[in-house]
């Protein structure tokens, strides 16, 4: 189960992109690209296309790519000098051992030889297939479970210990869905038409990687289907996307004796001790029909398809880390089948994601002694005292709220943390073994080495140092149970964060970023939680009922958008982000503005007012040219609407941006003012 963290953009393929922020070596890049602008669109019927659509035009998608947009071109920008980091420390052949250049030298460089993995196929595994063959008991298929969750695989369910979200001073167990290999439970559970393909085709790709690893043809067939059966009674016990984004549903705290009457067929006994937790009291469920059902399959499914099923599970973890073979029938179905990419990204490339996915401090710190300054973080630490000044005046200034509420929200304004560029502590990775033995043990060996830094948090205080993402990451988070702000190195350079631009950019972007950050703690989801973090209603019921008649509004309007085909953006799934980036939009514009008091009114610059430098900001920051099978895709598992819309879609409640650009009723970006919606 997953931290509670609301991001900018969670999107596979951008969480994990890499930036450079203050390096002397960086090209100056305008506030506002007049050239990427399409003026043959009026801004008042597509203001996103107006903004972007030369660029749209005039870059297409590269063939090993899914999306190609602003965080693109910052990652293709900077991944070529973080290439140099990790070149320099592979070939460093006096780094110290056991130290971080040691460390991501050597899981950089057997990443990067071809020759070894194609060599070694899927021999690096054999223990991990032995042991699973060697089940013979429902003791022993716990105990295995046990293991491969220790080393970063995830059969039958997920679990972490975590805040409990309840009482925020104390981490908890937690465990829930999981188990499937495909994106969300609806790929097993619906029956139009492209749903079934996606299924014909798992099962193919299923069947070859069997074969792949030793199965002949009809075995390999059969062990597919039995998967699938396993992993499609999963799917049907398992909540939806828009249940998943409801916290209080999610809180079922249980003693471990209630988890054992739940799931009376599951030693629970046995999987605890196996991965080291010891004295276990209580237990968060967050899904209990999940956990009945794993119960019923516990019963019913025989030991030997549960071993097939763990042998899917081992290999499909793990496949984009052996040999070609393995890594291109596990991208011909989740890249080019799924996401509708046609060429796989060039090996140093992936080499270097895995290199920041497990060791992310060790490359990070290296990072920041090398790109980082203090300037950008400074000035965006003044930008944060800017939002959180004008969010203040804008909590004043809600007719919908009582004052007791009012003095809530100000109370959790008062305690919001914020961290800014890296960690104040630092990783500490003297435990962790890498070599260049083998790329997949040494993703194995990171990943226990994650799990057991999880497990000894329990009985602990809360480490409040910790972060989420890692320094170079191009976006940014808010934990309601921490009640922090986190803004990673990554995303404090152009085209989000510019030095070079004039504050009207900067506070349409990156300010605006910032404010979408401060609003999760008050969007429909992060509003349920209090100032220290504790899910716990801190509104009136009249205010309550007011906020969700506004937030009805944005589900609604969000529903009536068109992402491709027939198939619409869910207006629910995508509801939190939508209010923030609605917020965060309308705290930054007054926080400008309030910047601007007593001072001269700034000169048009290209022929723009500063209020329309604002606006013209944020559309530019969603540029995207996205396929349409990731798209798809995109609307059914992501709480984020697709970038056109994220640029449209809160303007068009925005007087502030009606008055700027003459937005008049006739105009397509014209919304009737009864159905704009006015949150934050």
């Amino acid at each position: 189960m997953k931290k509670n963290i609301l991001t900018l953009s969670a999107i596979a393929g951008i969480i994990a992109l890499f930036s450079f922020v203050g390096d002397p070596t960086s090209e100056k890049v305008p506030g506002i690209d007049i050239k990427n602008m399409d003026v043959s669109v009026k801004p008042t019927d597509d203001f996103y296309r107006f903004v972007n659509g030369n660029w749209l035009k005039n870059n297409p998608i590269p063939a090993s790519e899914s999306r190609w947009g602003s965080f693109n071109e910052l990652n293709d920008k900077n991944t070529a000098k973080l290439k140099i980091i990790l070149n320099e420390a592979a070939a460093d052949k006096n780094a110290l051992s056991g130290s971080n250049r040691q460390k991501i030298g050597d899981f950089y460089s057997v990443a990067m030889d071809s020759v070894k993995l194609n060599t070694d196929g899927a021999a690096p595994l054999k223990d991990e297939f032995t042991t699973i063959l060697n089940i013979k008991s429902s003791h022993d298929l716990i105990k295995t479970v046990a293991h491969l969750h220790s080393i970063g695989i995830g059969p039958m369910f997920s679990g972490y210990i975590g805040q409990d979200p309840k009482i925020s001073t104390e981490y908890i167990t937690q465990v829930g869905q999981g188990g499937i290999g495909l994106p969300d439970r609806d790929y097993y559970t619906k029956t139009d038409e492209r749903t079934l393909g996606i299924q014909k085709a798992y099962l193919e790709h299923m069947k070859n990687m069997f074969v792949l690893i030793g199965d002949k043809a009809e075995a390999a067939e059969k062990n597919a289907q039995t998967v699938f059966n396993i992993e499609t009674n999963f799917a049907k016990g398992s909540m939806t996307k828009v249940e998943l984004r409801d916290p209080e549903k999610q809180y079922n705290k249980k003693t471990l004796k209630e988890l054992t009457e739940l799931t009376p067929a599951f030693n629970w006994d046995i999987y605890f001790s196996s991965v080291g937790i010891k004295n276990i009291s209580n237990v968060i469920v967050a899904q209990p029909d999940f956990f009945a059902a794993l119960n019923t399959s516990m019963k019913t499914i025989s030991i030997e398809d549960w071993k097939t099923y763990l042998r899917w599970c081992l290999i499909d973890a793990t496949a984009n880390k052996l040999s070609d073979n393995f890594v291109n029938e596990h991208f011909k179905f989740y890249g080019t089948k799924l996401m509708g990419v046609p060429a796989l990204k060039p090996r140093w490339k992936r080499a270097l994601e895995a290199t920041d996915n497990c060791l992310g401090d060790a490359l990070g710190q290296l990072f920041v002694e090398k790109h980082f300054t203090e300037s950008s973080k400074k000035r965006v630490g003044e930008m944060v005292k800017n939002l959180i000044a004008a969010y203040r005046v804008r909590i004043a200034s809600r007719d919908w709220m009582s004052e007791e509420t009012k003095k809530q929200a100000n109370f959790k304004l008062d305690k919001i943390m914020l961290k800014l560029g890296f960690p104040d502590k630092w990783k500490d990775y003297s435990s962790l073994a890498i070599n260049r033995d083998s790329y997949v043990k040494n993703f194995m060996h990171a990943n226990t080495y994650s799990f057991h830094e999880m497990i000894n948090k329990l009985g602990k205080p809360i480490d409040r140092t910790e972060w989420g993402m890692t320094p170079p990451t191009i976006n940014a988070y808010y934990n309601p149970s921490m009640n922090e702000i986190v803004f990673p190195a990554g995303i404090m350079q152009p085209i989000f964060f510019n030095p070079e631009a004039d504050d009207a950019v900067n506070y349409g972007i990156m300010g605006a970023i910032i404010g979408h950050e401060l609003t999760h703690g008050f969007d429909d989801e992060g509003c349920q939680f209090d100032a220290d973090g504790n899910l716990k209603n801190w509104w009136t019921d009249a205010d309550k009922a007011n906020f969700k008649k506004k937030t009805d509004m944005v589900v609604k309007q969000y529903n009536d958008y068109v992402a491709v085909d027939n198939v619409h953006v869910n207006g629910e799934l995508t509801l939190g982000e939508n209010i923030a980036d609605l917020g965060g939009l309308t705290i930054s514009y007054y926080a400008l503005k309030k910047s601007l008091e007593g001072k001269p009114v700034p000169a048009k610059i290209d022929g723009f007012t500063v209020e329309q430098r604002f606006f013209l900001a944020w559309a530019q920051g969603w540029r995207n040219n996205v396929r349409p099978e990731f798209l798809k895709n995109m609307v059914q598992t992501n709480p984020h609407a697709p970038e056109n819309f994220r640029g449209n879609g809160p303007l068009s409640n925005m007087q502030e941006f009606y008055d700027a650009f003459g937005v008049k009723e006739g105009d397509k970006m014209y919304r009737p003012k009864a159905e704009r919606a006015e949150i934050w």
